[in-house]
């Protein structure tokens, strides 16, 4: 029996679609397989393409080809994007671009997404796969004084050579016309396309043939080079405490920034002297503008005081010379700086400009370096479009904590894995300080899943001792610029009697409750002291997660009660001493908090410790325990981690408040 002409048609288009799905599938896997090293693409950079007679796929503007799908691919109508090819456009750079962004537009089938400014030089190349990248060892090459000199030893008589031209359309047209009298010479497109001080692009109609070509390129580079990139890690020097706060306040002119340092031996080697900075000092490529500006500060000096009094000079000249803030700063003995908005901008600002660092020492195999000059740094740095992509690296967060970094000790779980939830969502970077290791990491990977620019980071920690306080708050530094807020979270009880309780578990649970806040308060007002030292309208916060048991004795528990009160007398204490510092001092102290592990762990939770030791007369349940503590508060129920997080930032926005103990009780508690 013959289909009708309808089924038919259907077969048809279903058959379309599913080898649509095949090959899109291809250009994902391999789009995320270059995309997720940063060898080949970083910041996002990079664009990929597939192409039929009718239809292209280019990857769209603000997708990262490392976590690439379907969804960040832009799908253009080829004929519609040929007239981008015939059309005579404006002498006038940017209403040029503007004119052919406007077609770009016309040929995009998928209005929401904006496909790469590139879109035009991949519809012009005649192979299925077109895969462009920004290889760390090909742009040694590509950036070096002697790159045409040593062009077919090491990518061979067929690659095609393009000397640097500005992005857009001009090197669109130039890249078109090359191609065409290539294939007029060899009767089919060159495979290999390199630019100046850009990248590469490989192309073919085999997705592996693509990575055939790459490994190819790349072992042929690596036999070539005179020396091979140093990769010994160095540490950060634990002096950073004493500079990098300051540096911060002083580059925090209006909103707060984030400041992030790295070591290691590449960047020892471009920071040992002003002769070696001068070899970064000018951009290779146009992404090292985009993420990283054109001028760049360093400092022959690795002396705290001088440090920063040399900074801020610097600093202010830089501005007044070049209109814009600095983002990298390399300072001798201590590492490469980050200046960004947020945490996510100066990941990567490190990560562009360590490339750069790499492209710089690979290029004195290949004859040494070939920066850009002044005039193409100019047209990069106005370009709308490249305007464009450094909005998007700026990730936009709006919270009552914007760029604030808090340290949260005991913030693996429970309550204060909550309160770190919360103000992460706020905009704050976190920092998870706590024993549990296992837990601990994956408290902070829940809270970078969360969306923002803004970063948390776990550091083990053991608050009873003073070094471990010490790599907790130089770990934050070195990732984050300095410590806003330090909430005092963690804590531990051993309920019972005076029969009950013996002088270990007494000791163990006042070094943590009470010692311990001061361990902690002693570290880290150091650098607040330095950080509102140079900011004139700045101040730190030091908060204790405090409790009732705070500002009410508490039956067979006063151990625990004991050094809450106690809490709250260096609270007091410390707020009348750092006041002139401008650090606040406050205790929030929360009622029960019934669903967390401290009251509702099944073995050691409070409502069996207090059960086991008779602390509820004629309680014979564990829900007996906990109604007894429900019916004591006029709201009727617990505690919860929203309520507390309300007094945390409720103390921060306060610039008039310091020495409070805050009850967050329900009515529990009401002061006198």
């Amino acid at each position: 029996m013959r289909l009708q002409h309808s089924q038919k048609e259907n077969i048809f288009f279903q058959n379309i679609i599913i080898e649509k799905k095949m090959t899109l599938s291809k250009l994902i896997e391999i789009s995320r397989e270059y995309g997720r090293h940063k060898e080949f693409v970083i910041a996002g950079g990079g664009n990929t393409s597939y192409k039929t007679a009718d239809h292209l796929w280019v990857k769209a503007s603000g997708h990262a080809l490392a976590t690439i799908g379907e969804e960040g691919f832009a799908q253009l109508d080829r004929k519609k994007l040929a007239l981008v090819a015939s059309k005579s456009y404006s002498d006038d750079n940017f209403e040029r671009e503007r004119q052919v962004k406007d077609d770009l537009a016309a040929a995009n089938l998928t209005s929401e997404r904006r496909p790469s400014v590139e879109t035009s030089m991949h519809d012009v190349i005649d192979y299925s796969y077109v895969i462009h990248l920004h290889p760390t060892a090909v742009n040694g090459v590509m950036c070096a004084n002697d790159v045409e000199k040593v062009l077919p030893s090491i990518f061979g008589e067929d690659a095609l050579y393009i000397p640097y031209i500005d992005p857009g359309y001009i090197l669109f047209k130039e890249v078109e016309k090359q191609i065409k009298l290539y294939r007029a010479a060899h009767g089919f497109d060159p495979k290999v396309i390199l630019l100046q001080n850009h990248g590469i692009f490989v192309s073919s109609d085999s997705v592996d043939e693509v990575r055939d070509i790459y490994d190819r390129l790349l072992k042929s580079i690596d036999s070539h080079l005179k020396q091979p990139l140093p990769t010994q890690e160095v540490e950060v020097p634990g002096v950073v405490t004493e500079i990098i706060p300051a540096l911060r306040m002083l580059a925090s002119t209006e909103e707060l920034k984030t400041l992030k340092v790295r070591n290691n031996a590449l960047v020892q080697h471009f920071s040992d002297s002003a002769a070696a900075f001068d070899k970064v000092s000018k951009p290779f490529t146009p992404d090292i503008i985009v993420y990283c500006k054109s001028k760049y500060l360093y400092i022959d000096e690795s002396n705290p005081a001088v440090v920063i009094e040399r900074f801020k000079t610097a600093y202010t000249d830089f501005v007044a010379t070049n209109g814009y803030p600095p983002k990298v700063v390399l300072i001798k003995g201590i590492g490469m700086v980050a200046i960004g908005e947020n945490s996510a901008q100066t990941d990567i600002i490190l990560d562009v400009f360590e490339d750069m660092l790499k492209i710089s020492w690979l290029s004195e195999s290949f004859g040494g370096q070939h920066f850009m000059t002044d005039a193409q740094i100019g047209f990069i740095d106005t370009w709308e479009v490249e305007n464009y992509r450094r909005s998007m690296a700026v990730v936009a967060s709006k919270g009552r904590v914007e760029n604030r970094t808090v340290i949260v000790t005991g913030a693996a779980q429970g309550f204060g894995e909550g309160i770190a939830r919360e103000l992460k969502e706020q905009g704050a970077n976190i920092v998870v300080a706590d024993l549990n290791v296992e837990k601990g990491r994956a408290a902070a990977a829940e809270l970078n899943a969360i969306k923002g620019g803004n970063k948390a980071l776990f550091v083990k920690t053991d608050i009873s001792k003073t070094e471990e306080i010490e790599h907790l708050v130089a770990e934050t530094v070195k990732h984050f610029g300095g410590v806003d807020v330090f909430i005092s979270n963690a804590g531990i009880l051993r309920a019972g009697g005076l029969d009950e309780m013996t002088p270990e578990n007494f000791d163990l649970v006042t070094k943590i409750n009470y010692n311990a806040y001061f361990y902690c308060t002693k570290v880290v007002s150091k650098v607040m002291k330095l950080q509102t030292q140079y900011k004139a309208d700045y101040m730190a916060d030091i908060i204790q997660i405090n409790s009732k048991s705070g500002l009410s004795g508490s039956k067979k528990n006063f151990a625990y009660a004991g050094g809450k009160f106690g809490g709250i007398g260096l609270t007091q204490s410390f707020a009348l001493e750092l006041a002139p510092d401008r650090i606040k001092v406050n205790s929030v102290c929360p009622g029960n908090f019934y669903d967390g592990p401290l009251w509702s762990d099944p073995e050691r939770g409070l409502f069996v410790q207090y059960l086991e030791a008779g602390k509820v007369p004629g309680a014979q349940t564990i829900e007996d325990v906990k109604q007894f503590y429900l019916n004591q508060t006029p709201i009727q129920r617990g505690c919860t981690v929203k309520d507390v997080v309300k007094g945390v930032i409720y103390l921060i926005d306060q610039a008039y408040e310091t020495g409070q103990a805050l009850p967050v009780t329900g009515g529990q508690i009401m002061l006198k």
